[in-house]
């Protein structure tokens, strides 16, 4: 077995296992004292964010549940979003796999503090198992893992396929781990009408920001592995409320969820 280096330089890996240790360490110590006194308003399971003023709400919501915030603030968008589709399809007894997870990121450990216990994240970079509260991580690869058919209520990737990911394999393998009935939450970096991105890079990959014909596509390949669109697929976008200082560029996030088909063997 062999792990991807961590992206960013020694710097930037000592900053995200601070990161993890004071999100898990105050996750044990919430636990202990009380769980969110409610779930998360009713949010639309595929969305864009199309205002500032959109994630802003998803922050104010977050703190009104106590959850700790991602450092990134538009990014609670869609983990809430993602969060919140599992809770109200699935229920507190749901198994999740986050794919291509980080330890310091929020879905797993909200789905902790909201009761659930059968939670996994894995990512080409991790080495051998690790445990926080309970929450297993693991090494493994999105479009060919080791877990055997249906083994998992939910499949989320948050913020993930716009790195380079094959998008065939990845929604074939999601399909074959998710339950019939299942779920799978996808976010991704997106526009209407995406900036040139052809002379930057991040995390050793050139940068992607999803259109919509790629969208679309994406939803078309999805349904031929029996994974159909929850909601209505609108792609449009009043703000570009997303700054990637890093590559200093603007864009906005779209978050897809799909159900596994009863039908589907």
């Amino acid at each position: 077995m062999s792990t991807a280096a961590p992206p960013g330089g020694a710097a930037t890996a000592l900053a995200k296992r601070v990161a993890e240790s004071a999100l898990w360490t105050r996750v044990r110590l919430q636990r202990a004292i009380a769980a969110p006194g409610s779930r998360p308003a009713p949010m639309p399971p595929t969305d864009v964010l199309r205002t500032r003023a959109e994630w802003e709400q998803a922050v104010a919501e977050c703190r009104r549940l106590r959850l700790p915030l991602h450092h990134d603030r538009p990014k609670n968008w869609d983990a809430l979003g993602a969060v919140a589709t599992i809770l109200d399809r699935l229920g507190t007894g749901a198994s999740v796999l986050d794919a291509g997870s980080a330890r310091y990121s929020s879905v797993l450990p909200w789905l902790r503090l909201f009761g659930l216990t059968d939670l996994v994240g894995n990512n080409l970079e991790f080495g051998e198992d690790v445990r926080r509260d309970g929450v297993l991580f693991r090494y493994g690869d999105i479009t060919g893992t080791d877990f055997p058919d249906g083994r998992f209520d939910a499949v989320t990737c948050m913020s993930v396929i716009e790195h380079g990911v094959p998008l065939e394999p990845f929604l074939a393998e999601s399909a074959r781990i998710i339950r019939p009935g299942g779920v799978l939450v996808v976010s991704t970096d997106y526009d209407q009408d995406p900036p040139d991105t052809s002379d930057k890079k991040a995390y050793g990959a050139p940068v992607h920001i999803f259109s919509p014909v790629e969208i679309k596509e994406f939803v078309a390949v999805a349904e031929k592995h029996g994974l159909r669109l929850l909601g209505e697929l609108a792609l449009e976008h009043a703000e570009r409320p997303v700054h990637w200082k890093r590559v200093g560029i603007d864009y906005t996030f779209i978050r897809l969820a799909f159900a596994r088909d009863r039908s589907s063997s």
